[in-house]
């Protein structure tokens, strides 16, 4: 298999896709956006005081030649006054102009609406904000797309020539069946994304009725009603899988030998965020995976939300994904 980021960087290249980073202040975001754009993969555009970033970039020796800076403090005063407009029109009476002015002095706000009015194709942010800050204005504004009433988070976990998708492990804590079912059909277009041909497993620690409880039967539930959800996808969901059903032919076949999923799966839906997030790091941590996220999922126009421990590498990465899931948009 193609080394993943190879695969994306080929697919979005030559693209011209614009991805804006709210916290362009910040060395880490400078240095991936001059890799960015002197490889020619994105035009990155930073936000911040134009003074502070030329300071930041000379000290480091970054080249920003190739990237765009604006001050959401000094931007052009009619330029502005239609991006209040937009965000007073897109709140419907929630937001009046004055607050809206508040708000775009705040760069993940003004990030958001150049994302919403097409100005740029996705943001990442997070490096130095926490997820609230960065997850909140994309759900007022940009919200979540057609067929889709909730985000969650999804793991990309890549070994050599192995990559899964692991979800939800970031946002959604006690998931239901109908939120259950609608992460597994925005994880199986995740899949896509990254070339993965999803085998979509409803994880739990019951396969095939082996075990009685209300939270197994929520996984029953969930895995009907994704398959209600994207029929197409029928065959390539199935539950309620242990893991080890899911995951190794042998006993995939011995414990459901009639799905098409069992022993087969690349796309592992967790009951719980708690599952979830245990999930991905102990692969991570005892399996030696890399894990490539959180990857938003569910939201019009893609935003991605970084660690604040991220290096200028994670920064790049989350950059390419989010042109890559732009394209797939």
């Amino acid at each position: 298999m193609v080394e993943l980021f190879e695969q994306l960087k080929s697919k979005i290249n030559g693209q011209n896709k614009t991805i804006v980073f709210p916290e362009g202040e910040d060395v880490r975001i400078q240095g991936a956006a001059a890799r960015l754009a002197a490889e020619g993969l994105i035009k990155p555009i930073l936000l911040g005081d134009e003074r502070v970033i030329a300071t930041t970039a000379s000290e480091n020796n970054f080249d920003l030649s190739g990237v765009e800076i604006i001050d959401p403090l000094q931007y052009d005063a009619d330029a502005l006054a239609e991006l209040n407009a937009a965000l007073v029109a897109r709140r419907k009476g929630k937001t009046d102009a004055e607050t809206a002015a508040k708000w775009l002095r705040d760069v993940n706000y003004f990030g958001t609406m150049l994302v919403y009015t097409g100005k740029a194709d996705g943001m990442v942010s997070g490096a130095t904000h926490p997820t609230g800050d960065t997850v909140r204005p994309a759900l007022q504004i940009i919200k979540t797309a057609p067929g889709s009433s909730r985000i969650s988070g999804a793991f990309i976990m890549q070994k050599g020539d192995e990559r899964y998708v692991f979800s939800d492990a970031a946002i959604n804590i006690d998931v239901d069946a109908e939120t259950m079912a609608e992460i597994a059909v925005q994880s199986a277009q995740t899949a896509k994304v990254f070339d993965i041909e999803p085998k979509v497993a409803m994880l739990s620690f019951s396969t095939k009725g082996s075990a009685k409880s209300p939270m197994v039967d929520k996984v029953v539930e969930a895995t009907k009603l994704a398959k209600e959800m994207a029929p197409e996808l029928a065959d390539q969901i199935d539950g309620e899988l242990q893991f080890d059903a899911a995951f190794v032919p042998s006993v995939g076949a011995a414990k459901a030998p009639d799905s098409q999923v069992a022993g087969q799966a690349n796309t592992f839906i967790f009951p719980s965020l708690e599952a979830g997030n245990i999930g991905y790091k102990i692969a991570q941590r005892l399996g030696g995976f890399e894990a490539i996220g959180p990857i938003l999922q569910g939201l019009d126009k893609p935003v991605s939300d970084l660690s604040r421990g991220a290096n200028e590498e994670d920064v790049y990465k989350v950059a390419i994904i989010t042109a890559a899931q732009a394209m797939a948009q």
